[in-house]
């Protein structure tokens, strides 16, 4: 759940969940090598003790905001029973995408390193990106039947999954590096200017039929920088 939806819900949390939300939140907006677990308690009014009965430590925080952001995108990347799938259904799902990245956006800020100091985490994440390629695959291939996309190869269509999961996974770091952008400030709206990248690697696959909406629904994501 993005941290803006959750509102006066956090009422109902408990400590956990709390701890949680805050420390989303906290590494979200300070960078989390910038936040101890002193901040943290000291931010939810709990003492450090409290909030070491429920995590160990940052990495095992760290950890659990994991496999909520993962869990969000597996719902994202489901697709539609019962109906083909629109032209506008392949933005929603990259909208979707790309809000995850940033409601997560401080896991994406350092995942190298994530993954190199938590086995759990690199593991995990190794699984979860393997998920993911099936799912694009899978909405590659309905969106195919629907007649936006040109028939492609099962070889072709990895391919493509793989390619647009790196766009989508590296614009974070193209933002910080390539494009001199400081990671503090960066908006939710230039990181989802990573859509317009995707959707142009898919422009020589659509069906002409499409095409002249595919390109006018792709110039709200082009990129400023």
């Amino acid at each position: 759940m993005a941290p803006q939806e959750h509102g006066d819900k956090s009422k109902q949390m408990n400590t956990k969940e709390k701890i949680i939300l805050a420390s989303l939140d906290l590494f979200n907006e300070n960078g989390e090598r910038n936040v101890t677990t002193n901040h943290i308690a000291a931010h939810l009014g709990i003492s450090p003790g409290n909030l070491y009965y429920h995590f160990r430590n940052k990495t095992d925080i760290i950890y659990e905001i994991f496999l909520q952001y993962q869990m969000l995108v597996d719902h994202y990347l489901q697709a539609p029973t019962g109906r083909q799938l629109t032209v506008e259904d392949q933005f929603a799902y990259l909208e979707a995408v790309f809000d995850g990245l940033w409601s997560y956006r401080f896991f994406h800020r350092e995942l190298e390193h994530y993954l190199e100091s938590d086995p759990r985490l690199r593991d995990g994440y190794q699984s979860f990106t393997q998920r993911c390629l099936e799912s694009i695959c899978s909405i590659l291939e309905r969106l195919e039947k629907a007649s936006i996309l040109k028939p492609q190869s099962e070889d072709d269509r990895r391919t493509f999954a793989l390619n647009a999961w790196l766009i989508v996974t590296s614009w974070m770091s193209y933002l910080k590096t390539a494009a001199g952008s400081d990671a503090h400030l960066i908006r939710k709206e230039t990181l989802k200017q990573g859509i317009y990248q995707v959707v142009s690697l898919e422009l020589p696959f659509v069906n002409e039929s499409v095409l002249d909406k595919v390109q006018r629904l792709r110039q709200a994501y082009r990129p400023s920088i």
